[in-house]
């Protein structure tokens, strides 16, 4: 009997060994390789669910109404075929697209149990949002240079604002919003999440998706930041600049009248970029401990100033209004 003891210990000992390996495996496998996670949300009691799932209803639905109707009026009426209103067709466009990558998800999550996403709908969601985000910040800076030329160069206007120009910065403003969307993603998604499967947050975004990891996020963090500052910095400078200089040309004209009609064709884009930026600002500025004030910045730039984009140019736009009447006549001539 003595003597077997070692042979068996031989026989056992590899066989553990190879079972503390694959536990290993699969321990590490866990904290990079995750088949789902859950979208908390708001952290309220169920029944005010809901509410909220009225709310996002409420929200969504005028979000779809009024920028599929912008975009119908601005491609309907000749009038409106202009640099400023190609640029507000495809903000139009953009609004309408990342705030469908959020609301849709939200509302199913607001009777769901689960409140789950898979992982591959986790990363297209990020992806696609920021994609959305950071094209509209340009595009936002392009309709501040586009207001520029209108104001202080109003005789080269056509000139300087081609048909070519203009598709050149929105073709430019979605390759920026895409170089910064791959960069963001593969960044957040290359981290190593830890057990927790929990994003505290209504939809997968970057800050919520690094609480969950247990790597070293000093780098990471660096490079956002960097990354951010990049995306931000220009187009923060060219509405400043362009902004700057509307104001000193609009307070040298003389009479009352063009004043007010150079600031009204302002004043809607300055409303947009105020909403949107405010947002954007206040949710990256706000401390990782107060995530519930993170929410309802995110809620502000995902779905309220899309909601809003359509009705502010519309109440404060003549020729919007005029198109809106005109398209209303035409529908009460056929009835």
């Amino acid at each position: 009997m003595l003597g077997s003891k070692p042979r068996v210990h031989l026989i056992i000992l590899p066989c553990v060994s190879q079972q503390v390996s694959a536990m290993g495996d699969r321990g590490a496998s866990n904290h990079s390789e995750m088949t789902d996670f859950i979208l908390i949300g708001f952290r309220v009691r169920p029944e005010i669910h809901i509410l909220l799932f009225l709310l996002f209803l409420l929200v969504y639905t005028t979000v779809l109404l009024g920028n599929v109707g912008m975009m119908a009026i601005i491609m309907t009426d000749p009038r409106l075929n202009t640099p400023m209103y190609f640029f507000l067709g495809n903000l139009s466009f953009i609004d309408l697209f990342y705030s469908s990558v959020i609301a849709p998800k939200a509302m199913i999550n607001f009777w769901s149990v689960s409140k789950s996403i898979s992982f591959a709908g986790c990363v297209a969601q990020l992806f696609l949002f920021a994609l959305f985000i950071v094209t509209e910040g340009f595009l936002l800076a392009a309709m501040a240079y586009d207001r520029f030329i209108a104001i202080c160069n109003p005789l080269l206007y056509s000139v300087q604002m081609s048909t070519r120009l203009c598709t050149q910065l929105v073709a430019c403003s979605y390759f920026c919003g895409c170089i910064s969307s791959v960069l963001q993603t593969s960044m957040t998604f290359t981290l190593s999440f830890c057990a927790s499967r929990a994003v505290d947050h209504f939809y997968c975004d970057t800050r919520p998706l690094q609480r969950l990891s247990c790597s070293d996020l000093f780098i990471h963090r660096m490079i956002s930041f960097s990354l951010s500052s990049v995306i931000i910095l220009p187009t923060v400078i060219v509405i400043v600049v362009s902004y700057m200089y509307i104001v000193s040309t609009v307070l040298n004209i003389r009479s009352t009248e063009g004043r007010k009609k150079a600031f009204s064709t302002c004043s809607s884009h300055l409303g947009v970029v105020s909403v949107l930026y405010g947002a954007v600002f206040f949710m990256y500025l706000t401390p990782d401990r107060f995530p519930e004030l993170s929410k309802v910045a995110s809620l502000c730039y995902s779905l309220v100033t899309p909601m809003l984009n359509p009705l502010i140019y519309s109440l404060r736009n003549k020729d919007v209004k005029e198109a809106i009447k005109k398209l209303l006549e035409k529908k009460n001539t056929i009835l």
